[in-house]
């Protein structure tokens, strides 16, 4: 028999790159689709939620910044991270999903490569849904998608690992800067997922992920100004009004829950819902005495 002392992994927060434990020191219980114990959760406060937005807007001018092409190799490195770390992900996903070892290994190899597919995106969704626009006057007229900003994204109670993949990756893969509320019963995979964002190249603070409470910590998120939108895919019929309203206060975009097959390829859809549209003009000019322009 071993001697050795079972060494419990001590889950925490991800904030401005860092692993802070709650501001106010709770933690919950986590526990197996058995109700078998597998941990203890930081149960965020408000004030988690709102040092997470300050290191969220401080990342934003940096991510949005970079260019497509570069925002796609940083994704791609954490899909390469997430390949090494497979059979972690495996396990924790079947625990928290009560799912057999393949199902869970089929939902985890899904994840990953619904993470490859995103990073793909970040230099193409412009062609797609930017371009040149047909004027009547000697001027160019040119549309061209932006990011939204710090976006808050409740990440959907029902898909621990897949589903919050589906709905993070579109979010940062377009430039904005994310504030993850993990699923309140199944914060695991999420919590180890910001390890894996910490040792890839994604700057600190343009994910920032909490576990506890979704309404406790969705709350001071829809009604905080520096927050510009909210995907409310993991909050119930009743939660989603009452966060609906309070994002009114500031204009936020809101992305309204769904009924979502996450196994299903994405669209363009949850890109394209936190992307605001720039159109410039341009005068075009004369060359030569003919009068022939550009």
């Amino acid at each position: 028999m071993s001697d050795r002392l079972s060494v419990f992994k001590t889950y925490k927060l991800y904030v401005g790159g860092k692993f802070p434990r709650s501001e106010s020191g709770r933690v919950y219980e986590v526990t197996d689709a058995k109700g078998n114990w597998l941990a203890n959760a930081p149960l965020s406060s408000r004030k988690d939620a709102r040092d997470a937005v300050v290191a969220a807007r401080k990342a934003f001018g940096g991510w949005s910044g970079a260019t497509a092409y570069n925002r796609g190799q940083v994704l791609y490195r954490v899909a390469e991270m997430l390949e090494g770390r497979r059979e972690q992900f495996v396990r924790e996903v079947a625990e928290a999903e009560g799912l057999s070892k393949s199902k869970a290994a089929a939902v985890v190899d899904a994840a990953i490569d619904r993470w490859v597919w995103y990073a793909g995106w970040t230099d193409k969704i412009a062609q797609v849904i930017g371009g040149a626009n047909p004027v009547a006057g000697p001027f160019f007229n040119l549309s061209s998608p932006e990011p939204t900003g710090v976006v808050a994204v409740l990440a959907p109670q029902d898909s621990s690992f897949l589903g919050l993949v589906s709905v993070l990756a579109p979010v940062i893969a377009t430039g904005n800067t994310a504030i993850v509320v993990a699923a309140e019963k199944a914060p695991l995979p999420a919590l180890s997922l910001a390890e894996v964002l910490a040792t890839s190249d994604v700057p600190g603070g343009v994910v920032n992920i909490l576990s506890g409470r979704t309404a406790e910590i969705a709350a001071p998120l829809a009604a905080h100004q520096d927050v510009n939108a909210i995907d409310l895919a993991g909050a119930d019929e009743e939660l989603a009004k009452e966060l609906e309203i309070a994002a009114a206060d500031n204009l936020k975009r809101v992305l309204r829950p769904q009924a979502v097959d996450w196994a299903e390829t994405p669209g363009t859809e949850r890109m394209t819902a936190f992307l605001e549209t720039k159109t410039v003009w341009h005068t075009t000019g004369a060359l030569g005495a003919a009068g022939s322009s550009y």
